[in-house]
């Protein structure tokens, strides 16, 4: 264990801090495999609906700090091109 308060502080501070990083990034991963599923089935009112999710728990968590916001705009990118694609 860390000799200085600070120290010790900061460590609880990291565990705190990562497990509620994790859980944003599963939830993240999750909702991306909906979108994707959503597409593999060729449903694309459902793909749109799920995109929107996506998209935005993408934002928050580029917010917040979790993920970098160029990483949150390219994942949406990807994704809308995709869904683009199927439309035409």
């Amino acid at each position: 264990m860390a000799n200085i308060p600070s120290v010790a502080k900061r460590a609880r501070q990291s565990i705190r801090r990562a497990a509620r990083n994790k859980s944003v990034t599963s939830s993240l991963k999750t909702a991306q495999k909906r979108v994707s599923s959503a597409l593999a089935s060729g449903d694309l009112a459902a793909a749109k609906a799920e995109f929107v999710n996506y998209s935005s728990a993408l934002d928050k968590a580029a917010k917040r700090g979790v993920i970098h916001k160029n990483s949150a705009d390219r994942r949406k990118g990807v994704v809308n091109r995709a869904l683009s694609a199927k439309k035409a």
